[in-house]
């Protein structure tokens, strides 16, 4: 990166749950794909936001997932 930081990449996804009790996507087709984002913090606004806007259905959940994990899960880094 220009400013010479460390790239984190983080995925923010959502959509509506088969149960509560359980993180199954009821229609994999509706899953809404928010974005990737260089690191938590800005993965963290998007999913606030989104995770206000539908807290009117317990059923819709939005999630981050830590993409630089799954890329170099050899990593030792405990940031975000």
């Amino acid at each position: 990166m220009p400013d010479g930081s460390q790239q984190l990449l983080h995925l923010v996804l959502g959509g509506e749950l088969v149960d509560l009790e359980h993180n199954t996507f009821k229609d994999l087709d509706k899953v809404d794909i928010v974005g990737v984002f260089p690191n938590y913090a800005a993965a963290y606004v998007a999913w606030k936001a989104k995770a206000q806007q539908t807290v009117d259905n317990a059923h819709m959940r939005y999630f981050i997932v830590h993409l630089h994990r799954l890329l170099d899960p050899e990593a030792t880094n405990p940031a975000r």
